[in-house]
């Protein structure tokens, strides 16, 4: 099944998979900064791009699902705010450079092969003194994986984060926290439990 086929199945529910409330780490680096314009990278049903746009960010976000747009759309109207989203994969995505306050990558996994291009062609997108927020399975997550499938992640161990590649394919940002932890999940029924991720927020230079 394709990517695309994947994600517009399992979003096509009225459910929201991954809940309705933002990804805490998102949560708690957004309170201390000042608002402007932030981006999503497959932000899926919506849930972070409608929080940040409650609290004052102008919101674009983008993902590959048509199911994903029209959850995070009415998701948006119940909230009584607007956010921007494009229909796209990351290859084809276009926005101007250096034209986003913010970067916010939760849980957006990439392919290996293409995972150091795909978050160079995003970076480009951030203005100098502008904010990377990441948070995402770490390497160690398969351990959690087969103790409990719902604690989430790709399946393709090669598709979880090992913290020092993380940080080189973000060479070009004054990195302020990078670490690994291991956490309790609540974001719906597919991140679900205790999980090993990576965290990382910087400043591009």
């Amino acid at each position: 099944m394709a990517q695309k086929d994947f994600w517009n199945e399992r979003y096509c529910n009225e459910e929201y998979i991954y809940g309705t409330l933002p990804n805490e780490y998102l949560k708690e680096k957004l309170k201390d900064l000042k608002a402007g314009k932030i981006l999503f990278p497959a932000e899926g049903e919506g849930r972070n791009a409608v929080y940040a746009a409650v609290k004052g960010w102008e919101s674009e976000a983008f993902d590959q699902s048509e199911e994903g747009k029209k959850k995070a759309l009415l998701w948006a109207r119940k909230n009584n705010t607007e956010i921007f989203y494009t229909v796209s994969n990351v290859e084809n995505i276009e926005y101007s450079t250096s034209s986003f306050d913010a970067l916010a990558l939760i849980y957006a996994h990439f392919p290996i092969d293409h995972r150091r291009d795909f978050h160079q062609k995003l970076t480009q997108l951030v203005k100098p003194g502008g904010y990377l927020i990441l948070e995402g399975f770490s390497k160690l997550q398969q351990e959690y994986q087969q103790r409990d499938p719902q604690s989430g992640g790709p399946r393709d161990s090669e598709m979880l984060y090992d913290l020092e590649e993380l940080k080189r394919d973000f060479e070009n940002f004054d990195i302020k926290e990078a670490v690994v932890e291991t956490i309790v999940l609540n974001e719906g029924n597919y991140h679900k439990g205790e999980a090993s991720v990576v965290r990382i927020f910087a400043i591009k230079k």
